[in-house]
């Protein structure tokens, strides 16, 4: 079994910068593929970045070129680097790691891009 702990959400303006960071309770050396997704208000959640085993990473279209997906088998965490973030970008953003043909969830940070 995995836990997940997102942190380094926040209350940003437009243009900003956050760092989100998804801490594992194992190591995620093992683990296929750590995914960052993100759920605004009534909307379905969405595939934001995958980051697999071998570091082949894969962002959703609409954070191309202002976020980047990255992990560090040493401190078992992935991080999502958030730049140049638009109102568009507010949502609950979720950490979530495939592993033995199981999904695990974080419980989310909130991330928040005031105009």
């Amino acid at each position: 079994q995995v836990q997940l702990v997102e942190s380094g959400g926040g209350l940003v303006q437009l243009g900003g910068s956050l760092r989100l960071s998804c801490t594992a309770s194992t190591s995620i050396q093992g683990i296929n593929a750590m995914h960052w997704y993100r759920q605004a208000p009534g909307k379905q959640r969405e595939l934001v970045a995958t980051v697999t085993r071998l570091n082949w990473t894969n962002y959703a279209d609409s954070v191309k070129g202002r976020f980047t997906i990255s992990r560090d088998n040493a401190k078992n965490m992935v991080y999502l680097q958030m730049d140049s973030l638009k109102p568009e970008d507010t949502a609950v953003y979720y950490c979530k790691a495939d592993y033995a043909s199981h999904n695990y969830w974080g419980r989310g940070t909130q991330v928040t891009v005031s105009s």
